[in-house]
């Protein structure tokens, strides 16, 4: 059996069977918010590993929106580390002002409802490489356009980045329990955690300048 195959057991945890893909995207996922919610630029390092072994789980439970969300994420990653690197003012904590939250407020609406489409009849798409229709295409969806909108925000240190975090964490809570995926589900239920201590740790750096 294929080390990547979701199949390929690492242990089992009251009956349910964790892969080491599970596990080790899991892990990594936990440890990556941890630094994140300190401000750490470690947290870009262990992001990577996340975003390999999620992409291949993803693919294996046909949430493809998640799935390509990992490319993206690998790749403002790139950016995320390279910026907070720097030491420049802007790279302080800092919230974005009313007119850009109604702004991400229209793209989250508008890109969840054509990212769904279009993750619904993907399969149809490309039948070559998808041949299972994709699951809750539109809520894969809403968290995929949430998670890209806040990992633009973490990257640029806005602190309206947790309050999107906090959105996906509650959503994939639900989602990935109902996809059978128990372990990433429960990873999220600790990250909605870690999300909220999160934007109270960023609220404490910027009160404090």
């Amino acid at each position: 059996m294929h080390f990547f195959e979701i199949a390929n057991t690492a242990f089992t945890v009251i009956g349910y069977p964790i892969s080491y893909v599970e596990l080790i995207g899991t892990v990594f996922g936990l440890i990556s918010v941890y630094f994140a919610s300190r401000a750490n630029i470690l947290t870009w390092s262990t992001g990577i590993v996340n975003e390999v072994f999620l992409f291949i789980l993803f693919f294996q439970v046909h949430l493809y929106a998640d799935m390509f969300l990992q490319v993206y994420f690998f790749i403002v990653t790139i950016y995320g580390w390279y910026n907070w690197n720097t030491t420049t003012v802007e790279n302080k904590i800092a919230a974005i002002n009313t007119k850009a939250r109604w702004l991400i407020a229209a793209v989250i609406i508008v890109g969840s409802l054509l990212s769904g489409l279009l993750i619904e009849n993907i399969h149809l798409y490309l039948p070559g490489y998808i041949k299972v229709a994709a699951a809750y295409p539109f809520t894969d969806s809403l968290v995929m356009v949430l998670s890209i909108i806040a990992t633009v925000l973490l990257a640029k240190k806005k602190i309206e980045n947790w309050h999107l975090w906090i959105l996906v964490d509650a959503i994939c809570v639900v989602l990935y329990f109902k996809k059978g995926v128990y372990f990433l589900s429960l990873e999220y239920l600790i990250f909605l955690g870690l999300a909220s201590y999160g934007l109270y740790h960023w609220k404490k750096q910027l009160a404090n300048g």
